[in-house]
């Protein structure tokens, strides 16, 4: 029996790496992209998982309301062209969260500078 509670142990030991980091307060004041990438990736469990995941949903559609705006004057340069149809709300999030996962060099930069990345890479004007 002994046995079985250092195995159980040195596995939940092994795993613990790999469990989501909880959100806090200081993650939504957005200092870096870690911070954007860990509200759009709290866990159900988390307490404050519907505040991040609003959070998360309000903040991306502001970022990318704001460039398609500015995208309208004459005088700007685009930084995307869509797709069309485009991804719904949903699909762009976790589009944004996978890239962002698959580009870990981005995560201590201004989530304001990475998603304009994104956007441009993702779907680029020709």
């Amino acid at each position: 029996m002994r046995r079985y509670k250092w195995l159980y142990l040195s596995l939940a030991l092994c795993l613990w790496p790999l469990s989501a980091r909880a959100v806090t307060r200081d993650t939504f004041l957005i200092r870096y992209t870690q911070d954007l990438i860990e509200l759009c990736s709290a866990q159900e469990t988390d307490p404050l998982y519907a505040a991040a995941t609003g959070f998360c949903y309000g903040y991306l559609i502001g970022i990318y309301q704001y460039q398609v705006a500015s995208q309208e004057d004459p005088k700007g340069l685009d930084l995307f062209c869509m797709s069309d149809p485009p991804p719904s709300r949903e699909q762009g999030i976790k589009m944004f969260v996978s890239w962002v996962k698959q580009n870990p060099q981005y995560m201590g930069e201004k989530a304001v500078d990475t998603i304009a990345r994104f956007l441009s890479t993702q779907w680029p004007c020709k």
